[in-house]
């Protein structure tokens, strides 16, 4: 499976992160497909790369913008020219929303995130002094409460039409905001695999989503049809993620999907069973040590993902087939042993890695190699190869 690889990568030092644009342009495709006539909002968190983000954005027809995580990775896009932002999260630093809101007197399109009324006072002021309108996204709670167990994030505080009514009637009486949108992240859906490697957790959490789906439906549209009652110029109703595509393509008062983690297709998404995208991105190896026979022993390797510690937070291996990683050490942060079974490795061989999260994987690393066919056709620059490190 990795026969191209090592032709293409010959002449590179290990480790190296890698991008297979083959593999890139069908998940293009099939987010394409799956997101249907819906507006597109690149979830930029998932790429990490300025030039793969050009890419995706010349490459998806209906791209309408991009949402961003942290204040200052939203100022160093729009210096790169990009445009229609919305911080996909609320932000409280008060020297960056200045500044951002020095690209909105300029013409840009900037979204902030809310849902406290915390949230609505800090932009309220700084928009007061600035004498300028500020945008603001109101971010919903679409997770499930099943009373026994949680099912979703904690994170946006407007969970009912009781506390979403207060909310809007604050934000009513402030001058320098404006309501442009409403979000809805169905994290339950969209972020929880249904193939884990345990069966019966699967078969559980199958039962879970599809109550779920049944909720969330109906809540969003009665928030959304709430909230247009108090402000009815909406620009966008924002859902989704990779796991619900299909899902929340369907909502009839969604405008756009978030979408991010499909086009490298991390290792966490193998555990959908509704989703068959190609292995886009990954980093790999070398082999510099072997203990034993069947044990062999890379240089680095220890990128596990961010969240609640476990086995599926480890990188996955490319050909998952002939390697495992040891119990006892897992992904080491200088050296990695893994089990080998069915396969020659010798020493100098390289092992190809997938990252368990998409765009962390570019935290690690300066620049992304891409391959196509058999070819290596260069190098995309990471936000650290842009000197860049948000988070």
């Amino acid at each position: 499976m990795t026969t191209r690889f090592q032709q293409a990568f010959n002449g590179l030092e290990r480790p190296f992160a890698w991008l297979d644009l083959d593999a890139l342009d069908e998940n293009i495709k099939k987010v394409q497909q799956a997101c249907g006539q819906k507006k597109i909002r690149v979830a930029t968190k998932s790429i990490r790369s300025v030039e793969v983000l050009h890419y995706v954005q010349q490459n998806l027809s209906n791209v309408v913008g991009f949402m961003t995580f942290t204040a200052a990775e939203t100022l160093f896009l729009l210096e790169q020219h990009f445009d229609d932002v919305l911080l996909g999260y609320p932000i409280m630093e008060e020297i960056a929303v200045r500044q951002l809101l020095q690209f909105v007197k300029e013409g840009r399109t900037i979204t902030f995130m809310v849902d406290r009324l915390e949230h609505v006072a800090f932009l309220e002021k700084i928009g007061s002094e600035l004498d300028i309108k500020v945008s603001i996204c109101i971010d919903i709670n679409l997770s499930t409460d099943f009373k026994v167990l949680y099912f979703g994030t904690k994170r946006s505080s407007l969970h009912s039409l009781e506390s979403i009514t207060p909310f809007l009637l604050y934000i009513k009486e402030q001058s320098h905001i404006e309501v442009v949108g409403v979000m809805g992240y169905e994290a339950q859906i969209a972020g929880v695999g249904n193939r884990p490697a345990n069966a019966i957790k699967g078969r559980l959490i199958d039962l879970m989503q599809t109550q779920a789906k049944k909720q969330v439906t109906q809540f969003r549209r009665l928030a959304v049809a709430h909230i247009k009652a108090y402000f009815p110029k909406l620009r966008f109703v924002n859902g989704g993620g990779t796991g619900s595509m299909t899902y929340t393509a369907k909502q009839k008062e969604v405008t756009e999907i978030t979408v991010g983690s499909a086009f490298y297709a991390p290792a966490l998404f193998d555990q959908f069973s509704h989703l068959q995208l190609a292995k886009a991105a990954g980093f790999a190896l070398r082999v510099t040590r072997k203990p034993a026979n069947y044990i062999v022993v890379c240089h680095g390797g220890g990128y596990p993902a961010s969240g609640a510690m476990a086995v599926d937070r480890y990188p996955a291996f490319y050909e998952p087939a002939y390697f495992s990683f040891l119990s006892l050490e897992g992904a080491g942060e200088v050296q990695t042993p893994i089990k080998v079974k069915g396969k020659t490795i010798a020493i100098g061989d390289t092992i190809y890695f997938r990252h368990a999260k998409a765009g962390e994987l570019c935290e690690r690393f300066q620049a992304l190699h891409g391959i196509r066919g058999d070819q290596y056709v260069g190098s995309f620059a990471t936000y650290r190869g842009d000197g860049q490190c948000f988070l």
